[in-house]
């Protein structure tokens, strides 16, 4: 039993000491992790190779369905920063006070919870931490507040990816064991999944925003007067942002789907910030700043200079600042369109509609070519995959970026640009999510083989071992699984599809909602961004400050463990003590 353990953990273990131990990059060491998992599925649980290439061929199809969506995300994103509608986005943040306490809660919380929402993918870092740097931030602490800032919204990012590819498409395997456990459909227990998730980030991260200002000045205030004061001067602004964020995010988490919680979340509760600041609301007394720019130590700046214009935006439009809601309109309209294609039964059914395609038959298998693109059947192996590429995010943000072109009257050259840029920085993650998520199809599905030497997938074997190991108090540390998978992968998405049908195996093992568990694993996603190395370099090197990784990493940990603490006390509350308090409500198994 032990080694069997052992050797289903394999390519999770090559995976660890690839990406963690050696800082091998993903796209080198995740072809290797997935010849690992092949290599344990042929031989340690008997699967055929046929079979074995089309659990890969599924987790490529899935790894498609992810990059579609962030390319329409990357799309829409530079699209807005070529016609200079981002610069005027961040100039609407950035003006309503020159403290840096205030910034950081717009800029570092509002701006980079909404990108999150909107594109995912470590993009807020990358984009909120120049934009930091150019108001005339340490590079350091510009990442630092960039990436604490964001994580309350990662578990919905790229318009709802890791639930809706991360958790809901994989958990199709468990299909029939949802249905009996609680009559809904995957749809249907993903959302309350994604709604069990908002639940614990509402509860505990609705104090980020402090976090991220009481990092700043501690770590980066006068060195030999350090304090906590500047932040709690401004706890009450940083209180009601975290609270006007998390309502709106909880309700559309519970009552909408996965795709809206942080793009509502970001510009209902930045838009009734922002109105109360600018009516003189919130605003502190003093002016809180960094020391003189002569006494920061080398390691707070990199190769470029904070303030320089070499940070600067690459907005293209030299004229009159547009207005702020014609410079937020492309979102604005991807809410309503995601919405009325949700909401709307007439076009969810139409666009969800298998039957409007042609049907192939091929030896090799069925393909469907139409609103949903499937192969069913794969290589004879009773395997399929689909990918729904007009109802998933990926189109209407791809429709929104083209009506944004006649919108800002933008040339050809600018959304050449913008749409080439967005293609090179889907390069290296379509390595790395093509070999990790067919690896993880392969240890998912290896139990369903004909002939496979165990009952158990590998994945479901490491469940068991754990909850056996661990038993009452797995609700504990459910949110370190999670946050480990994104810490190895630099993705939520990649964790939750990895560890999402542990958590459901041992929640089940252990005789405990799995809703609550496997919300936790999304949460858990989320906060493990705070210490991927992929992110951080990302960041890192958008200021021009590579090499400090390990400073990052380190400051970090403080905010990771309140959030792995708090929510691990939450999750044994809801699971033992909380059922027996509100029944009516917790009954979700």
């Amino acid at each position: 039993m032990v080694m069997d353990v052992i050797v289903a953990a394999s390519p999770l273990l090559i995976v660890a000491v690839l990406l963690v131990g050696l800082l091998w990059p993903a796209t080198r060491a995740m072809p290797i992790a997935w010849l690992v998992a092949l290599a344990v599925g042929f031989v340690w649980w008997n699967n055929p190779p046929g079979y074995l290439v089309g659990a890969s061929i599924v987790g490529v199809m899935t790894a498609i369905e992810i990059l579609w969506i962030v390319f329409g995300a990357l799309v829409l994103l530079y699209t807005l920063m070529r016609a200079g509608a981002f610069d005027r986005i961040n100039e609407g943040f950035a003006s309503v006070s020159d403290d840096r306490r205030v910034q950081i809660v717009l800029l570092a919380f509002f701006l980079a919870t909404f990108i999150e929402g909107a594109a995912g993918f470590g993009t807020p870092a990358a984009v909120v931490a120049p934009l930091l740097l150019a108001l005339g931030f340490p590079a350091l602490a510009a990442v630092i507040a960039a990436l604490i800032g964001h994580i309350i919204a990662v578990t919905y990012g790229a318009v709802g990816t890791p639930i809706i590819v991360g958790i809901r498409d994989p958990l199709t395997i468990y299909e029939d064991q949802i249905v009996n456990d609680g009559g809904m459909s995957v749809a249907q227990y993903s959302n309350e999944v994604a709604a069990w998730a908002a639940t614990y980030h509402a509860l505990v991260g609705f104090v980020m925003p402090l976090f991220a200002v009481g990092m700043v000045v501690y770590f980066f205030g006068p060195r030999d007067e350090r304090s906590i004061k500047p932040a709690l001067e401004v706890a009450p602004l940083c209180l009601f942002a975290g609270v006007a964020f998390a309502i709106p995010y909880w309700v559309s988490a519970w009552f909408l789907t996965a795709e809206f919680p942080a793009l509502i979340g970001s510009m209902v509760g930045g838009a009734i910030t922002v109105a109360l600041l600018r009516a003189g609301y919130f605003l502190p007394d003093e002016t809180w700043d960094f020391p003189p720019r002569e006494e920061w130590p080398d390691h707070w700046v990199g190769a470029i200079e904070p303030g320089s214009e070499e940070v600067n935006g690459p907005g293209a439009n030299d004229g009159p600042s547009m207005s702020l809601l014609k410079a937020w309109s492309p979102y604005i309209f991807l809410v309503v369109l995601l919405v009325i294609t949700r909401v709307w039964d007439p076009i969810a059914e139409v666009i969800t509609d298998a039957d409007i395609g042609v049907d192939i038959a091929t030896p090799i298998g069925e393909f469907t070519i139409g609103i949903i693109l499937a192969w069913q059947d794969i290589f004879g192996q009773g395997l399929g995959s689909e990918i729904a590429w007009v109802n998933v995010p990926g189109f209407w943000l791809i429709l929104s970026a083209l009506i944004a072109i006649p919108l800002f009257g933008m040339t050809g050259g600018q959304v050449k640009d913008a749409w080439l840029e967005a293609g090179e920085k889907l390069v290296s993650p379509f390595i790395a999510l093509v070999f990790v998520i067919a690896m993880v199809q392969v240890m998912l599905l290896s139990g369903d083989a004909p002939g496979a030497a165990f009952d158990q997938s590998m994945i479901e074997l490491l469940a068991i071992a754990t909850a056996n190991v661990v038993g009452p108090v797995y609700p504990a540390i459910a949110a370190l699984i999670g946050g480990l998978g994104a810490a190895m992968a630099g993705s939520n998405t990649v964790s939750n599809i990895t560890f999402g049908g542990f958590q459901f195996t041992a929640a089940h093992e252990l005789d405990i909602s799995s809703q609550i568990m496997v919300g936790t694993q999304a949460v858990g996603g989320a906060v493990g961004n705070l210490v991927a190395i992929h992110n951080i370099v990302a960041a890192l090197a958008t200021v021009g400050l590579v090499g400090q990784e390990g400073r990052v990493i380190r400051l970090n940990l403080i905010p990771l463990l309140y959030y792995a603490i708090a929510v691990g006390v939450w999750a044994l509350l809801f699971v033992y003590v909380m059922p027996d308090l509100l029944p009516s409500v917790f009954d979700v198994y």
